[in-house]
Formats: structure tokens, C-alpha cells, sequence
């Protein structure tokens, strides 16, 4: 009976995995990258222009409110400053209670 190689067998079974590896892993092609094609000025960007003008004002109203929501956010957040310094307070004063009633 004949004796087979070790390195003959182990040849064998890994070859088709190597082939299937090589072909996998194939170079991707270069990435071409094209800027965008700017326009002349046209009659509708300059109507778009005009309408952004008219609408300042409802912009300044928009950034008159969102600056009343942001004060009221700074207030809010001072009360919740003042709240957890609070709580910090009552924790160490029960802290205090409990190594006082260890002791007692």
C-alpha cells in the first residue's frame, strides 16, 4: 500500500482556498472625482435673492425668539445648578448621619 505525503495533502486542500483568496481581493479602480459645473446669475436666482430679502424680517422675529428661548434655558439651567448643589448638601449631611449612627 502506498504512503501518502503529508505536504502533498495539505497542498491539496489549500490550493483552492489560495486561488479564491487571490481572485477576492482584486485592486478597486481609481476614484475619479469631477467638481460641479457653476452657473451664470439667472433671472430666477436673482427673484430667489429678492425673496430672501422679504423674508429678513421674518428671520429677525425667528432669532428674536429663539434668543427669549435661550434665556429662558440660561434660567432654567441656574435653577437646576442651585437644585443639585441642594442635593449634594442633603447627601453629605446623610452621610454624616450615617457614620454619626455607626459610632453611636
Amino acid at each position: 500500500m502506498r504512503r501518502s505525503n503529508p505536504l502533498a495533502l495539505v497542498f491539496a486542500l489549500a490550493t483552492p482556498f489560495l486561488i479564491h483568496e487571490a481572485a477576492a481581493q482584486q485592486p478597486t479602480p481609481a476614484q475619479i472625482v469631477i467638481q460641479a459645473a457653476t452657473t451664470a446669475s439667472t433671472p430666477a436666482a436673482a427673484a430667489k435673492t429678492v425673496a430672501q430679502e422679504n423674508n429678513s424680517s421674518s428671520v429677525q422675529a425667528a432669532l428674536k425668539a429663539l434668543q427669549q428661548i435661550k434665556s429662558a434655558n440660561e434660567e432654567t439651567l441656574k435653577r437646576q445648578e442651585a437644585t443639585l448643589q441642594q442635593l449634594d448638601e442633603l447627601q453629605k449631611a446623610a452621610e454624616q448621619l450615617k457614620i454619626f449612627a455607626k459610632r453611636g
